[in-house]
């Protein structure tokens, strides 16, 4: 009897730290039904561990050479015998798929290397941060088979802009790691066979963040960027930061700035150097 097929694989440390990875490296990472499937599946379950704070990060990843290629050729000969139906029941997949990633309660690292193409370019617009390899590329290719980057432009089109979005959906181009960062779509770049450290670096930073105000502040950030500067989006701000005062992690973590020490969520390992404080 045949195994099924393993797409993704989910693995969750003793700090909270969760590592979301794809698995399909003789495909290039390239996702189809099955994959998307799995990866919705994860996130929804890391939804609900982010909000009890049983996961305070997460790491997207991908194994091989290429963060993904897109979508998966096979697939795509699969859809052409789709019906109208059938196109739109998948595509609705793909769609809570950048939902699911883009609205985790806790803050997502994108670790990418080598091919970035199509529906992966959503993936990483919809983490909060980006970091690359070097020798990275990206690019928005459904236009060059007919297709257009549908599911992924509300997120892509957000992190680089209407114009950059344009030129870059409409081209096809094939851009390198350094342009990805310039227009907003990478945070940094380091040299490929750094990637892996810096990634951990970025983790640990993220680990000496309170977990109820980096939950918060993302969900905040969500509601400001579709709220006009108006006094009820005022008073919204003030609301959160109220109540992250008055909270145990907020009373906690100012408790610890004031002793110099550092704040209870903060690991071990991390708790090397005092919290710092403005001269």
């Amino acid at each position: 009897m045949t195994e099924p097929r393993q797409s993704s694989r989910l693995e969750i440390d003793q700090h909270g730290v969760a590592h979301l990875t794809l698995l399909r490296p003789e495909v290039h990472n390239a996702f189809d039904d099955l994959l998307i499937a799995e990866l919705n599946q994860h996130l929804e379950s890391l939804h609900a561990r982010a909000s009890r704070d049983e996961v305070r990060v997460v790491v997207l990843a991908s194994e091989g050479k290429s963060f993904s290629a897109g979508a998966d050729l096979k697939w795509m000969q699969r859809m052409v015998e789709y019906s109208l139906e059938d196109n739109l029941a998948d595509s609705r997949e793909l769609a809570r798929l950048m939902q699911l990633l883009d609205e985790l309660p806790c803050p997502s690292v994108c670790r990418v290397q080598g091919a970035t193409f199509g529906g992966a370019v959503g993936l990483a617009a919809c983490c909060d941060i980006v970091i690359a390899a070097e020798r990275a590329r990206f690019c928005l290719s459904e236009v060059r088979i007919g297709l257009a980057p549908a599911a992924i432009s509300p997120y892509v089109q957000r992190a680089i802009g209407s114009r950059h979005m344009r030129r870059y959906a409409l081209s096809a181009e094939v851009i390198d790691s350094a342009t990805a960062q310039r227009i907003g779509l990478v945070h940094e770049t380091c040299p490929d066979e750094l990637l892996e450290a810096r990634i951990t670096e970025m983790v640990q930073t993220l680990l000496a963040t309170s977990p109820a105000a980096s939950r918060a502040t993302k969900a905040l950030l969500s509601e400001v960027a579709q709220a006009p500067a108006s006094a009820a989006t005022r008073e919204r701000c003030c609301e959160v930061i109220s109540q992250l005062r008055v909270s145990e992690q907020g009373q906690a973590g100012l408790a610890a700035f004031f002793a110099g020490t550092p704040a209870p969520w903060v690991p071990t390992e991390n708790q090397t150097t005092e919290t710092s404080k403005p001269s």
